[in-house]
């Protein structure tokens, strides 16, 4: 039974918004990929012609030997999955790090007063996020503290690597697409100089020195570079509310009190996402 006193010095638990789990679109990724494609483009089509900036030979040489030459130092499958990766710096599904503390908290809070079988019924509810599922499946089923820390830290590690592999092969490709424009602009120029005594050839060649470093410049920094910034940014937070499941739900195999587990969360949260769910 709950002392009326411990009652009244207990907050009630927030309500969450039950939209936080689903999918939501990135607007600065958007904005910031789209804008610059539009300032570029603009500037294109004040300064003259638009089509004299597509070059079929220099695109051939820069996307398709960026891709080939990636694929080099990962294997196609690693490079294949990392293009539906891509997709999650535009559209993914957000876990806010202090709202997961506040539903871990919940969770303890209700095994606290109930023990840990009255989670079962919760379960459906944690579908958001197979990481909490398989973590609360093995509370209730009676799994020691430590080998629930030491099966879901395995988890995180291998969850982090797989994110570390997809910013690598974008990393990567960033390296090589501006090396892929070097090389065409020195077959450009190697057209260019052989074909010194056919002046209608000077140009065709010209344009695939030039537009090659253009292509190269443009897929890295303002594709490659970015994106591979954006997916490590997710995957921090991914990360950091991993550990948060992980830690209550090591709490709550440990049958600790839970005001113990808010303070042990808000030293995994930063300063300014602290939370507070008892007085």
């Amino acid at each position: 039974m709950t002392s009326v006193s411990e009652t009244q010095g207990r907050r009630p638990r927030p309500q969450v918004p039950r939209t936080r789990h689903a999918a939501r679109v990135d607007f600065a990724t958007l904005i910031g990929v789209f804008g610059g494609f539009a300032m570029i483009g603009t500037a294109m089509v004040v300064g003259g012609s638009a089509a004299s900036f597509f070059n079929l030979p220099g695109m051939l040489i820069v996307l398709g030997g960026t891709f080939l030459v990636t694929t080099i130092s990962f294997t196609l499958e690693e490079v294949l999955r990392t293009q539906k990766v891509m997709l999650r710096a535009v559209l993914y599904r957000a876990e806010v790090p202090e709202e997961a503390a506040l539903e871990m908290l919940g969770l303890a809070d209700l095994a606290r007063k109930g023990g840990v079988l009255a989670l079962q019924p919760k379960l459906p509810a944690l579908n958001h996020s197979g990481y909490l599922r398989r973590a609360m499946e093995m509370v209730i089923d009676g799994l020691p503290a430590e080998e629930v820390v030491r099966i879901l830290d395995g988890e995180l590690r291998e969850t982090m690597r797989r994110h570390q592999r997809a910013a690598g092969v974008l990393r990567r490709g960033g390296e090589v697409a501006p090396a892929m424009g070097l090389i065409g602009t020195l077959v450009g120029l190697v057209q260019m100089l052989g074909n010194l005594e056919d002046p209608s050839s000077i140009g065709p060649a010209m344009a695939v020195a030039l537009l090659t470093t253009f292509y190269g410049a443009i897929l890295a920094n303002m594709v490659f570079n970015p994106v591979a910034s954006k997916l490590e940014r997710n995957s921090e937070f991914e990360a950091m509310v991993n550990q948060i499941y992980a830690a209550g739900a090591a709490s709550i195999s440990r049958q600790d009190n839970p005001r113990r587990l808010e303070i042990l969360l808000n030293t995994i949260l930063p300063p300014t996402r602290r939370v507070t769910y008892f007085d």
